[in-house]
């Protein structure tokens, strides 16, 4: 449990030295180009991973079918009603200020949508769950709700941004990574080792970053932006999983993830990226660090914001409460509640979202609220693990011999 500790960490130092750069140095430019580098290269990595992690059996589609409708309703209720909050309680236009904000609303609360696969996985197998029919069914359902929040993401930035040939050309690119991650499942020979996923993220922020830049040339009010998000988790789908098994210290094959210097790397990583998340923050209006109020501010209802925390928190994760309706046929009520509860954990997947949305402009109040509520999400991780120990006892060897472990 000490791993979710220390991410939280991490982000909220971001969070509290993002608050200070800005009085300590008068052009931060450098700094926010460095950050946001810094943040796409640690996203490339986890998301590599999750892809790595994701498999299908091409043979057995219908299997699947209604793993992905839960999942894409545990994805979208905490969306929706997390987009009617905001859309209420933060007005926003289209620029961050005031105004009809529904397009807006919507992309930042996006982030109450993934789960937190990384997370998740590390903190219900430390916790003993690894061989429960809960864990098996979660690990399905949380990297199809991560999938879904990254494919829906270019629609949303394209209602952000307007009917424009650039967004053609993003989903054009759209259609063809999900192609080639199709075409082409765990069947390329690459090594998933840390050095070599670093240097494939690197090369997939290069691209990314370039695109934008020179796309910027030709409309610098509508650059292309490819998201590392989806690039990154092709590209994990396409490792092969045989090429990358190893002997480990018992002389026993595992995967290479499995190795303890890999779980450390990947788990350094994270950390990074939440710390990066943090320092991209935009300044928080009202805080005033300085002691100066330029004329018109106002201080900042901390009340006020941890109400909104609060209240957004329930409401995520009551949107995550699908889950324990169905697969009635197989398991008891207590082990679907617990596969809802598991699905609580929110990380960075969804710190991504915030990223991409601040990129488009929205700021005030509303990222502070979601910052903070994904914060809050996090260090809640501990606790919703508890839950689901306290839910599964008994029940840690049942139901698995009717599951077909395909991820």
């Amino acid at each position: 449990m000490k791993k979710v500790v220390y991410l939280t960490l991490f982000l909220m130092g971001g969070l509290v030295l993002s608050q200070y750069i800005p009085l300590l140095v008068e052009d931060t430019h450098l700094i926010d180009e460095i950050v946001t580098a810094g943040t796409m290269l640690a996203l490339g990595f986890i998301m590599i991973h999750v892809g790595y992690e994701f498999n299908i059996d091409k043979n057995n589609l219908k299997q699947y079918a209604r793993d992905y409708g839960v999942a894409f309703t545990s994805a979208t209720f905490p969306w929706i009603f997390i987009a009617v909050y905001f859309f209420f309680a933060f007005p926003m236009s289209h620029d961050g200020t005031t105004g009809n904000g529904v397009v807006n609303s919507l992309l930042i609360a996006r982030f109450a949508a993934p789960t937190s696969a990384g997370v998740l996985f590390s903190m219900l197998a430390a916790a003993g769950l690894s061989k429960t029919w809960t864990f098996s069914k979660t690990r399905i359902l949380a990297i199809f709700d991560d999938l879904d929040t990254i494919l829906l993401m270019v629609p949303l930035q394209m209602l952000v941004i307007g009917v424009k040939w650039q967004m053609f050309v993003s989903v054009v690119l759209m259609v063809v990574l999900l192609w080639f991650g199709w075409k082409y499942l765990h069947n390329i020979n690459a090594s998933i080792r840390w050095k070599n996923v670093l240097f494939y993220s690197a090369v997939i922020t290069f691209v990314s970053l370039f695109v934008h830049h020179a796309s910027s040339m030709i409309d610098e009010n509508v650059p292309i932006h490819i998201e590392v998000l989806l690039p990154a988790f092709v590209l994990g789908v396409a490792i092969s999983h045989g090429f990358n098994q190893v002997k480990d210290k018992k002389g026993k094959l595992t995967d290479v993830l499995h190795l303890p210097s890999e779980s450390r790397m990947a788990f350094a990583v994270s950390a990074i990226f939440m710390l990066f998340v943090g320092l991209s923050m935009p300044e928080i209006d009202g805080l005033n660090l300085d002691g100066h109020l330029e004329p018109g501010e106002e201080l900042l209802d901390w009340s006020l914001v941890l109400l909104h925390v609060l209240f957004i928190t329930l409401l995520s994760n009551l949107g995550k409460m699908f889950p324990a309706l169905m697969y009635r046929k197989e398991a008891n009520f207590h082990q679907r509640l617990a596969v809802s509860v598991s699905m609580f954990p929110r990380g960075e997947v969804g710190a991504g979202v915030l990223i991409i949305s601040i990129s488009h402009g929205i700021s005030g109040m509303v990222v502070t609220v979601a910052v903070l509520s994904l914060c809050f999400n996090l260090v809640l991780t501990v606790f919703f693990i508890w839950i689901v120990k306290k839910l599964l006892n008994g029940y840690s060897e049942e139901a698995l011999d009717s599951i077909d472990e395909t991820i």
